[in-house]
């Protein structure tokens, strides 16, 4: 359905479609909601704040939206003055935080992945929750979700991905993943002729060896079909619950 939605109607609105999708079967967006969109600056999230505020009317939904830009001492490549230009085109305001990642590192440890992106969760929900949000955007894609199912499975011997719509217990937000839906390839295509493309930022630690691997053999065995990736994600959804 995806494929030929991007043959049809073009990359933008094949998105669109399959982000209203998510957000009506999943009900990610709800009235009155206040939304705190997490912009890397990455293709992902840029995409997914133009998509949220182009959608605002076709959803028949009253929410708002602001973002936040987590900015760090080891990446300095955002392109932070663009990033706020297009916020402001899309009327989203936009709020640029310093958290010192590498700062925080106790003597004898190393800068990972894992390490950033729990130190760039935590200041996220204390600025949720400080400012009165009650859910965050994240810019986590398709193909994000069913990799992290295999990492999982396969390195922990869990069956846990990330949720589409996760609601923590100790906090008062829920966090959302409107492009879970879509391909990364379709993000890609979208932010191509949204022009967004080649003014994104890339993390400079880019995509850790395992989850590439796990890409890799993702692609061999679906051969690389979204069709097969979206049974693989209703197959998640329907058979484990608690996972999507």
């Amino acid at each position: 359905m995806a494929d030929r939605f991007l043959r049809k109607a073009g990359a933008s609105e094949a998105a669109r479609k399959l982000i209203a999708k998510a957000i009506f079967e999943r009900n990610l967006v709800s009235d009155g909601d206040r939304i705190l969109i997490a912009a890397s600056g990455g293709k992902d999230s840029t995409v997914m704040a133009w998509a949220l505020s182009d959608l605002r009317r076709a959803l028949k939904r009253d929410y708002t939206l602001e973002a936040i830009h987590i900015s760090s001492d080891f990446c300095a490549c955002c392109k932070k003055s663009v990033l706020s230009e297009r916020l402001q085109q899309w009327g989203i305001p936009f709020t640029d935080l310093f958290v010192p990642i590498i700062g925080r590192l106790k003597a004898g440890e190393r800068m990972n992945c894992y390490w950033c992106s729990t130190q760039r969760r935590t200041e996220l929900l204390k600025y949720a929750v400080e400012h009165g949000f009650n859910k965050i955007a994240l810019g986590h894609h398709l193909d994000d979700i069913i990799e992290t199912f295999f990492m999982n499975m396969t390195s922990k011997g869990e069956l846990s991905t990330m949720p589409m719509l996760l609601t923590y217990r100790k906090y008062p937000v829920s966090l959302i993943r409107p492009l879970g839906y879509l391909e990364e390839r379709q993000v890609i295509a979208c932010a191509e002729e949204q022009n967004i493309l080649k003014a994104a930022c890339t993390c400079p630690y880019g995509i850790n060896s395992r989850r590439r691997d796990i890409r890799r053999r993702i692609a061999e065995f679906t051969g690389n079909s979204g069709a097969v990736k979206r049974r693989i994600l209703r197959a998640l959804s329907s058979g484990y619950k608690d996972l999507l």
